[in-house]
């Protein structure tokens, strides 16, 4: 019995030890910043095998990191039996096949944004992740920070008012031409990319899923966005709008706005926050500013990816949303 149908009938599929034993697929540019340096923080976390299409370069980052084994190839690397979790962060077009595989070879996955390249994708997930009684997280490192449970505290509390209107902006320069990002085979575009943390931060600030009412885009080529901002409504009357851009105006714009009929939150750099942010609040008593934790997004998300695969799974669906 394998480990997906053991979790189906019930059976625990968490690691017996106190240490998640990660893989990695792949040596993306982000690995070492959102797995393997944090890794070395985290007492439960270890990182200990990477595969990639250029072996030589596999190679070469398992060494630069201190990873001890290196595999032929990443479906050499879902078969070993000593690897509990698996790190993906392919192209965003080889996120859903390779997070189902993983599934279907009864690993834990911590998946980088966005979770798939569609919303069918993204159903076909989320089906297999909820039947196997794994961890399937998706890497929106910033929601672990303690920044992210304030600005929801100021949001719940009452202080802003009734809210009337949320904006998220993610705007970074990406110029080069050649760049993944700018590739439609591989689900590449602002809004795949920068956007998701955009419209996630919105949702995650609303605690409600919104319509699209309009939205403007400038293209790079035929499919592939450079800009975007699109207008929401929620069922409560609420608005919402949100900005992203890989090649525009605004180069550097990173920020979310919430507007009550008592007062208005602004929060700057809310997905980077270990670098520097600044939560704003203004009402009719003045004005503060605040500065909330400590530590790496990543950090955070990593420790809390560990502690749910060794607390069960169920602990960590609650924290998706």
């Amino acid at each position: 019995m394998g480990p997906v149908q053991a979790a189906a009938r019930g059976v625990d599929t968490s690691p017996v030890a106190d240490v998640v034993r990660i893989g990695t697929l792949g040596a993306a540019r982000i690995t070492p910043t959102a797995l393997t340096k944090p890794a070395r923080e985290i007492p439960e976390a270890d990182v200990v095998a990477v595969a990639a299409r250029d072996r030589s370069r596999a190679e070469a980052f398992a060494r630069r990191h201190g990873i001890r084994r290196v595999h032929h190839s990443y479906d050499d690397l879902l078969a070993d039996p000593e690897i509990d979790a698996v790190y993906n962060p392919l192209p965003n077009s080889l996120h859903a096949p390779w997070t189902l595989k993983a599934i279907a070879a009864g690993k834990h996955v911590l998946c980088e944004k966005p979770f798939t390249a569609n919303a069918a994708e993204a159903e076909q997930v989320a089906a297999a992740a909820g039947d196997s009684g794994l961890v399937v997280m998706e890497a929106f490192h910033y929601r672990y920070h303690p920044l992210a449970g304030r600005m929801r505290e100021v949001v719940e509390s009452g202080e802003l008012g009734r809210v009337r209107h949320i904006e998220t902006e993610m705007c970074v320069p990406l110029w080069l031409k050649g760049d993944i990002r700018y590739r439609l085979d591989l689900a590449g575009g602002a809004t795949m990319d920068v956007g998701t943390y955009a419209i996630h931060l919105m949702r995650f600030l609303a605690g409600a899923e919104p319509e699209v009412v309009a939205a403007r885009a400038r293209l790079s080529s035929p499919g592939v966005d450079r800009w975007m901002q699109a207008d929401y409504r929620f069922a409560d009357g609420r608005t919402g709008r949100t900005t992203c851009s890989l090649f525009s105006a605004a180069l550097l714009n990173i920020g979310a706005r919430v507007v009550g009929d008592a007062g208005e939150m602004r929060v700057l750099n809310p997905i980077g926050a270990h670098y520097y942010h600044r939560l704003t609040v203004r009402t009719g008593d003045g004005r503060t500013r605040e500065r909330v934790g400590t530590g790496s997004t990543y950090l955070h998300q990593l420790r809390a990816f560990c502690a749910a695969v060794l607390e069960g799974a169920q602990k960590a669906r609650s924290w998706w949303r």
